[in-house]
């Protein structure tokens, strides 16, 4: 005899009510695991590095807190088939993300490139840390490469001036690439740089582009504005074509490996070392710093003028006192050694 009127059994209702309920959970959960929102806000990166393995990736989401839920994600990430398929890169985290989307960004590959700039490097140090600092290889790799002769050569260039070879701007590039990958990509962008134009420019002042980037490099340390790089510029030009010492305070200062120097004095000339333009004539074997574009453009357009001599005025403008004759030079100059005094600045 049933227990219901309607000759439904009851014990069927409770199941189906359970496998409703059963039903809801799993909907529910698996909505969680694949669809939710996941993604935190704790990291704006996720950084897969070149040989990482599934479970590498699942503690650094764990230990970082990157996804709410590390049991969802691996969920998702085994019915994705994802632990198979690990690719290393630097993937853009955006708060409130699914696994799905995240998931399948990791699966394919689909990393955010490093928007890398420089300038105002000095050393191939800083730059090789610079490098280190914002991709996957360590500095000393990059380092390693920049000191290397026989790199420097398979591109056209020697030890000494192959940092002329980087020209600063702002590229995109993978955060895992490798360091011989990534100054390849250096090298391309050189060569679109010095264009048809730039080597005609460089050509009709008697010097190659190296040679350009290098004098680029001094005026770029003596010039603290812009607006005053052409007529530096056309200064050295000046000395070069008259075959005077160039005498330039940066060159002293490099070749010393002293940059605290304020004040460039009588024993910093002496020092026996190429990059001494007080010393040895001509330009030196390479930049004594990386070269902004503004300083190579300066060189090839440099302000056509009489003067040879140049002072950093004494109002610490930063600009300087121009002059065509030795006596009119020292006028400057006394003032500016006064102005020194003045301020205590004996070095």
């Amino acid at each position: 005899m049933s227990d219901n009127k309607n000759g439904f059994p009851k014990f069927l209702k409770i199941l189906l009510l359970l496998v409703l309920i059963a039903g809801i959970v799993v909907g529910y959960l698996g909505y969680q695991a694949f669809l939710g929102p996941s993604v935190t806000k704790n990291e704006p990166y996720l950084y897969v590095h070149s040989g990482d393995t599934y479970p590498d990736v699942l503690r650094q989401l764990k230990e970082k807190k990157i996804v709410g839920n590390v049991r969802f994600f691996d969920y998702a990430a085994k019915a994705m088939d994802y632990p198979a398929s690990v690719k290393p890169g630097r993937y853009k985290l955006t708060e409130g993300l699914s696994n799905r989307r995240l998931i399948g960004n990791l699966r394919g590959g689909y990393q955010e490139a490093v928007k890398f700039r420089f300038e105002n490097i000095r050393l191939k140090e800083n730059f090789a840390a610079l490098l280190g600092k914002n991709f996957e290889a360590d500095s000393a790799a990059f380092l390693h490469i920049l000191q290397n002769d026989k790199v420097a050569e398979s591109y056209g260039f020697t030890e000494s001036n192959f940092f002329s070879m980087f020209i600063p701007n702002t590229y995109e590039i993978y955060w895992n690439t490798s360091p011989d990958k990534i100054i390849a990509r250096f090298h391309e962008e050189y060569n679109k740089f010095w264009n048809t134009e730039r080597k005609e420019k460089a050509a009709a002042l008697n010097l190659s582009p190296t040679e350009v980037s290098i004098l680029a490099s001094i005026v770029k340390g003596e010039a603290l504005h812009k607006d005053e790089m052409p007529k530096i510029a056309g200064l050295y030009l000046n000395r070069l074509k008259r075959g005077i010492l160039l005498q330039a305070d940066p060159t002293v200062i490099f070749a010393n490996n002293d940059f605290s120097i304020r004040r460039v004095l009588n024993r910093h000339l002496t020092i026996d070392n190429p990059y001494n333009t007080y010393r040895f004539k001509g330009l030196p074997p390479g930049p004594i710093m990386l070269p902004s574009i503004a300083a190579i453009d300066a060189v090839l357009h440099y302000e056509k003028h009489d003067y040879i001599y140049m002072c950093a005025k004494d109002d610490f403008s930063g600009y300087h006192n121009f002059a065509v004759t030795q006596a009119e030079h020292l006028v400057n100059a006394r003032k500016f050694q006064r102005a020194l005094d003045a301020r205590n600045i004996k070095k």
